[in-house]
């Protein structure tokens, strides 16, 4: 069995990958990324991804970067985790990669412009401009989203997949940031469940643990 760390830290979108590796059931470690200690841009851990981001899977020596590469990789490595409903078709599959880009180009930039909108402008009054339009835009990505989970379980259909720990994920991210979570009960549901699977809860009882390592020394990251 090839080895594979994942570098991550706790509430990012690192969130995703650990979820998933929990759910191969494979061996793996992890190493906490301290950003308020500048490990995302020392050189070790730019030589593993020069974005300076989380997540990074490391395989076999090799470096993984990105939910949107990193989950379809698990998925045919561990097919048996049924990670992503793959079946071979060039269309199907191009669908399911399709949702995993709108998960990453579309959901996460808003959700870092709810929670850091300060990183987009500074200008006096312009951050709070910014979470507020990007809640408006968010509230428009999830509209689609909350009808078809009135009509199923999981996002694509009646099995889950690793696409709901992603929506779980933007869930988790909004609902603590003032997001109209009143307005989406089926989202609200479809989060209890992902969250409630036996490896979501390993997963984030090692979010956990991180977090508490990340208090004791003092290197919480300001998220809000």
């Amino acid at each position: 069995m090839t080895s594979m760390v994942l570098h991550f830290a706790p509430q990012t979108c690192a969130r995703v990958t650990l979820v998933a590796l929990e759910e191969t059931g494979a061996p793996f470690a992890t190493r906490l990324v301290r950003f308020m200690a500048g490990d995302h841009r020392s050189p070790a851990f730019l030589a593993c991804n020069p974005a300076g981001k989380v997540p990074v899977l490391e395989i076999g020596g090799q470096s993984l970067t990105q939910n949107s590469a990193i989950l379809p990789y698990l998925a045919r490595t561990f097919p048996a985790a049924r990670l992503l409903p793959f079946t071979g078709d060039a269309l199907a599959d191009a669908q399911v990669q399709a949702r995993l880009a709108w998960f990453a180009a579309d959901l996460h930039p808003l959700v870092t412009r709810i929670r850091m909108p300060q990183f987009f402008c500074d200008l006096d009054g312009a951050p709070a401009r910014v979470r507020e339009l990007a809640m408006q835009a968010m509230a428009f990505q999830l509209r689609s989203v909350e009808q078809d989970l009135g009509q199923q379980p999981w996002l694509a259909g009646e099995e889950w997949s690793i696409l709901d720990a992603y929506l779980s994920w933007v869930w988790f991210r909004i609902a603590g940031a003032g997001f109209d979570t009143a307005a989406y009960p089926n989202l609200g549901a479809h989060h209890e469940r992902a969250d409630a699977r036996p490896a979501a809860l390993r997963a984030l009882a090692r979010e956990a643990e991180a977090q508490a390592e990340l208090e004791r020394a003092g290197q919480t990251v300001p998220l809000n």
